[in-house]
């Protein structure tokens, strides 16, 4: 997985040059699992049945009962009134209201260069994708002209430090790590002493990915959390949840959790190129209000970016169709 090859760059290498822009590729990842609304809009009527098909796909879609009824609710307003005549007149309504949900939480991570280092707290269930996050994040935080460091703080986890110290090397940076089984809570505060007598300006720390309903294994989390605040009584300054986009409303119960224990300040979601769902965010965003930082589609630095609430949804809904108005 972490393998480099001499001829053939591996998936995720930071060198790797980017092809299309982020949200297109994201269209095009949607087209090949058919989009949301697929073939449902062209030559339709625009009345009630329609809508009830556009309420089951976006169910089926994970977003999510309350938000489903959202946006439902002014579409079936506007189509007793007749003022939805047309595929494009419905299109366009469809996207403003899934907007209107996701627009409060379309927040990017600030980075307070007061606050040196800037730590970033990395948490989420066991192959959600936080070692590639956090990657990825250190990638994008260097080209903006940041110092990082790194702290492998899974201990655990089979091959979790290398994966990490892989990544490290990709990016040059360096990667604060201890031997297996050490304490999670002891490595991560070694690192934010390195990171403050270095001057480093984002400490990035990865920890084990666990349940979101194994009580003891949060209580190690939430004594994470402690001990960086002994260091700064204001850190971590973001606790960043990695949530599975594949994962639909499980992800939702994994975010309520992981935000009751930790109170979760951003959110990542990761592997929407595997599946044309992603509709939880709408959820997340309905119920929990939880910022989205960013969103990943793959493996590449390319294809992980900032999460923009009006490009999501055009993707999303024009996926069956490339450039579809």
């Amino acid at each position: 997985m972490f393998g480099f090859g001499k001829k053939t760059p591996p998936a995720g290498d930071a060198t790797a040059p980017p092809s299309r822009g982020f949200f297109g590729r994201l269209r095009e990842k949607l087209t090949r699992t058919g989009g949301w609304l697929g073939e449902l809009l062209p030559g339709r009527a625009i009345d009630g049945d329609l809508l009830d098909e556009i309420e089951s796909r976006l169910l089926t879609a994970d977003v999510g009962v309350d938000a489903t009824e959202r946006i439902l609710a002014d579409l079936r307003r506007r189509v007793a009134r007749h003022e939805l005549a047309d595929r494009a007149a419905l299109r366009a309504a469809l996207g403003t209201a899934m907007q209107e949900i996701l627009e409060p939480v379309q927040q990017p991570l600030t980075v307070d260069s007061a606050r040196r280092p800037f730590v970033v707290l990395v948490v989420g269930v066991n192959g959600s994708g936080k070692t590639t996050t956090i990657g990825k994040l250190a990638h994008r935080l260097k080209d903006d002209g940041r110092t990082v460091m790194l702290a492998a703080g899974d201990t655990f986890r089979a091959a979790a430090v290398e994966q990490l110290q892989v990544w490290g090397e990709r990016n040059a940076v360096p990667v604060i790590a201890q031997a297996t089984g050490a304490d999670p809570a002891a490595v991560v505060f070694d690192a934010m002493q390195a990171a403050a007598a270095r001057g480093i300006d984002v400490l990035l720390a990865d920890t084990a990915g666990r349940l979101h309903n194994q009580g003891h294994l949060m209580e190690e989390l939430r004594k994470v959390k402690r001990v960086l605040g002994r260091l700064d009584a204001t850190a971590p300054h973001e606790v960043l949840l990695v949530l599975d986009g594949s994962q639909g409303q499980n992800a939702l119960a994994q975010a309520t959790t992981f935000n009751a224990a930790l109170g979760v300040t951003g959110l990542v979601l990761t592997k929407l190129d595997g599946t044309a769902k992603g509709g939880i965010v709408f959820a997340i965003a309905q119920q929990l209000k939880i910022p989205v930082r960013f969103i990943g589609i793959g493996e590449g630095v390319e294809d992980f970016g900032e999460f923009n609430a009006a490009e999501f949804v055009d993707a999303l809904l024009d996926g069956h169709t490339p450039g579809a108005a």
